[in-house]
């Protein structure tokens, strides 16, 4: 039998009196150097672990020549620990296991934050694909298990070059349960610029904040257009459901906008279309239609954070209350709700002369619904695929991370 015991930074006096007399009859212990630290005088033999493979092979040739084998490991061996590991070469009626308080229950308990809905995740040897999916999801609290490459710095930095519509507050949590504990709290800027070594026995908790209303001052330093996605308020559960800034910039270009005109933007989730064309073009009339009551809330919120007026929320699934709206020069749908072909033909008949539709799809089957409603109406049209992706750093090497493609389609009347 191999019983695997997890142990805290304080070594014995961390155990209890049954788990303390399991590692004294033991006649085989093994552990990393800090483990054994802990258990100096064991009149037992002592293994080192310095190569996780290699002992565990070692195990396997020797384990019948020791009746009694206690293996160290860091709180609960079943948590991202070696009792996988072991899992996988030994039958597990072989193991018994004996967990003790792992590093994230100390994190989240002296934060005093629940931790049931959090997100864990480990990034011991392995790439921050699933840390980076989670950041684009915007999910509320990540514990990140980290290790000399992936430290917080490289955490902090990935977070900002993902440049995603939600922001963090980054916990470092160092040496839990020690006489030199130690938990800060950093803004994602301070800890990338940071040079600071942090403890080994370190793990990383990112908790979303929500978002204060912008002050005077940063408004005057946003671009006439083209803003950052992180300014917009967004869907809580969807942070990343929302026209993306290098495609809204590129659509602003396409629609052709001049003063004095009255814009429809459809479908238009959390107004970011919208509050670009309204600051672009102050004198325009704005109309974003929007079917949910939680988009038209987000609208109205993200156009009082960016001082425009010019923008008027319609809550509706188009094409209902379509033809009640003023006649449109510019029409831009970003969501059609499965009615593009009603839209469409609403839009033939409201779209004022020399006017101009942009559209947005993601789905093949979608474009390909609105080309033949083009070809049946002999209307012209321009086709953009747009491909982006951005920088992306990690452990001070930079990939690129790509956004899904968008299609462009541009239409007007012969």
């Amino acid at each position: 039998m191999i019983r695997v015991i997890g142990i805290g930074l304080k070594g014995r006096e961390s155990l209890t009196n049954n788990i303390q007399q399991i590692i004294d009859n033991a006649d085989l212990l093994m552990g990393s150097d800090r483990h054994l630290s802990y258990f100096i005088s064991h009149p037992g033999n002592q293994v080192v672990i310095s190569n996780l493979y290699e002992d565990i092979n070692t195990l396997k040739k020797i384990k019948g020549a020791h009746q009694f084998i206690v293996i160290l490991v860091s709180g609960d061996p079943l948590f991202f620990g070696l009792g996988r590991l072991l899992l996988e070469h030994f039958e597990a009626e072989e193991l018994e296991f004996y967990p003790h308080v792992s590093s994230i229950q100390l994190a989240f308990s002296s934060l005093k934050i629940p931790w049931n809905d959090a997100k864990l995740i480990s990034s011991h040897g392995r790439n921050l694909d699933e840390l980076i999916s989670s950041l684009q999801q915007g999910i509320e609290k990540i514990a990140i298990l980290t290790d000399q490459k992936n430290n917080p710095q490289a955490i902090a930095d990935l977070l900002l070059s993902l440049d995603i519509a939600v922001n963090y507050d980054i916990w470092v949590c160092e040496n839990l349960g020690d006489t030199d504990e130690n938990i800060e709290c950093f803004t994602p800027q301070k800890l990338a610029k940071l040079n600071h070594q942090f403890s080994s026995l370190n793990i990383v908790i990112l908790l979303r904040k929500h978002e204060p209303n912008l002050h005077q001052n940063e408004l005057s330093k946003l671009p006439l257009f083209g803003i950052e996605d992180k300014y917009f308020l967004t869907f809580k559960d969807r942070p990343g459901l929302m026209t993306k800034r290098e495609v809204r910039m590129i659509l602003l270009g396409e629609l052709c906008l001049k003063p004095q005109q009255t814009i429809w933007d459809i479908g238009a989730g959390t107004g970011s279309v919208s509050i670009e064309i309204a600051r672009l073009c102050p004198e325009n009339q704005v109309y974003a239609i929007e079917k949910t009551a939680m988009g038209i809330n987000l609208i109205n919120k993200n156009c009082q954070r960016f001082q425009v007026n010019n923008i008027v929320a319609v809550q509706t699934k188009a094409p209902e209350k379509l033809q009640d709206l003023p006649k449109p020069e510019r029409i831009f749908i970003g969501g059609s709700g499965g009615n593009l072909i009603e839209i469409l033909e609403i839009c033939k008949h409201k779209l004022a002369i020399d006017g101009i539709i942009i559209m947005a799809f993601a789905t093949l089957e979608n474009l390909v619904i609105c080309l033949d409603w083009i070809n049946k109406n002999n209307w012209d049209y321009q086709l953009l695929n747009v491909n982006i992706s951005r920088s992306l750093s990690i452990a001070k090497l930079t990939r690129l991370s790509p956004l899904n493609p968008v299609f462009l389609l541009k239409i007007h009347q012969r």
